[in-house]
């Protein structure tokens, strides 16, 4: 009687999802690995860098709003060909009551240069107001873009692991077809020589086709789980090296996880930047109803005068101070402060919300993980019950107290026992990055990847002070 090969099998699937990371071969690529796969990723996959590059744009919110402290200057300059008649009366000099009509035209081609600079001086205090806000933006997308960047590299770990469960179960299935394929021959023997019934091969037939059918179910999940590898690795995969849990990274217990989850997930990072965001907004809309003030100085050089004949030549320079108080401009002003109002309750509103997500999605993930760790025992328990009760009904139906469904049930349990250790295994993997991403540590600087970390403040240092040019820093 063919024996399954148990406790061989079993170590190896274990060492494929649990053992440690060995070293890789030389030319062999990164994303066979764990780790090389979460740098791909973090380094290629495009919604991240669609993410990164919002940020960017981001960052050009601080000198637009900088922009509002520098003067303004503009050249202007005219000129032209006009062509002028004009007719006047006026009383003759010669003859008292009379009048003198005299005609004069021609043509000339008028010029003129002139430069003003107008400086804002005070405006209710809405630049200050919009330069933190502005910096608040900033800050509220770099945390997006650290949510964004634990999305990536949770969904690589998944992607990863998944493949190599499917893998895994995919071996375990054509294992189990083997067995099934000897088990329908040594019943057919036994057949054709009375020891068993027809009704013995045709239950050993039927669980055959069974098996052939969780073969071409476990290759169809193999192959989606190869494609999604490839959409957030950005590589085919090789042949993948184990992956480890990374429960050193994360607090040792509940309360703790949940206290560094609130104080350092990018999502409640991102609420609380929203919020200095919206009352920043308030400001603003509230500087609309202050005086403001600014000067404006001017210089201009004319010759041959607009509409005249007359002027040869004229230059002239001024420095105005303009103060303009409102006092009624139909309302809209008081409309937008009490809309800015309602969207920062909504803004501290949603960061409670985002405070109660973060809470439950700790607790939720130390549930899984501890339930995760327990079931790889409770399962591989199940898996060498599963074992010694096979061989027990292979010896018991070989002197007849057993009949063949007795021994195909047997083997069918711990073909499912085996799948159930692989999917714990995967599980205990996948739910220790979980933990990880949903107290805020899952990240490069804390996994130790070998990929340089993308930092968002190089650029908006590179932007904020620019007073003029159209290339950005990367020469685009």
């Amino acid at each position: 009687m063919l024996r399954f090969g148990a406790k061989n099998l079993l170590a190896v699937i274990s060492a494929a999802l649990l053992g440690a990371v060995s070293s890789l071969a030389m030319g062999a690529a990164r994303a066979d690995t764990l780790d090389g796969a979460l740098a791909l990723a973090y380094r290629n996959n495009p919604s991240l860098n669609a993410q990164r590059a919002g940020t960017r744009a981001t960052d050009e919110n601080v000198p637009q709003a900088l922009a509002g402290y520098r003067p303004k200057v503009n050249i202007t300059a005219t000129g032209g060909e006009q062509s002028l008649s004009t007719t006047s009366k006026s009383a003759s000099s010669s003859a008292p009551g009379t009048s003198v009509w005299s005609t004069s035209s021609g043509y000339n081609s008028p010029l003129s240069v002139g430069l003003t600079m107008t400086q804002t001086l005070f405006n209710g205090f809405q630049t200050a107001n919009k330069t933190r806000q502005a910096e608040a933006q900033v800050l509220s997308a770099r945390a997006t873009l650290a949510t964004t960047v634990q999305n990536v590299l949770l969904n690589a770990v998944t992607a990863y692991m998944n493949l190599l469960r499917d893998s895994a179960i995919l071996d375990l299935q054509k294992r189990n077809v083997e067995v099934l394929q000897e088990q329908l021959r040594q019943t057919r023997d036994r057949f054709n020589v009375g020891e068993v019934t027809r009704t013995d091969v045709a239950q050993s037939e039927s669980s055959l086709a069974a098996g052939r059918s969780q073969v071409l179910t476990a290759e169809a999940n193999f192959e989606a789980s190869q494609a999604t590898y490839r959409q957030v690795i950005g590589i085919n995969p090789g042949k993948l090296a184990p992956g480890t849990p990374v429960d050193r990274f994360s607090p040792k217990t509940l309360p703790g996880a949940v206290a560094v989850g609130i104080g350092t997930n990018p999502s409640v990072a991102a609420a609380q930047y929203n919020v200095d965001v919206a009352l920043r907004q308030v400001k603003v809309a509230e500087g609309a109803l202050l005086p403001n003030l600014s000067v404006q100085g001017s210089v201009q050089k004319s010759w041959l005068g607009v509409g005249v004949l007359s002027t040869m030549e004229s230059y002239n320079a001024s420095v105005l101070g303009t103060l303009t108080v409102p006092v009624y401009q139909g309302g809209a002003e008081y409309s937008l402060i009490r809309q800015a109002k309602e969207t920062l309750g909504q803004q501290r509103l949603n960061l409670d919300v985002s405070r109660d997500t973060v809470r439950q999605n700790v607790v939720q993930a130390w549930g899984q993980l501890q339930a995760a760790k327990a079931n790889i025992e409770a399962t591989q328990a199940q898996v060498q019950a599963a074992e010694i009760a096979l061989n027990g009904i292979r010896e018991e139906a070989r002197v007849g107290h057993r009949t063949t469904f007795d021994v195909l049930t047997a083997q069918q349990t711990l073909v499912n026992a085996r799948v159930a250790v692989v999917t714990a295994q995967h599980d205990r993997v996948v739910a220790s990055y979980t933990l990880l991403a949903a107290v805020g540590r899952l990240s490069p600087d804390v996994l130790g990847l070998h990929v340089p970390v993308y930092r968002p403040q190089v650029h908006y240092e590179q932007v904020r002070d620019a007073w003029a040019g159209t290339r950005n820093p990367d020469g685009r």
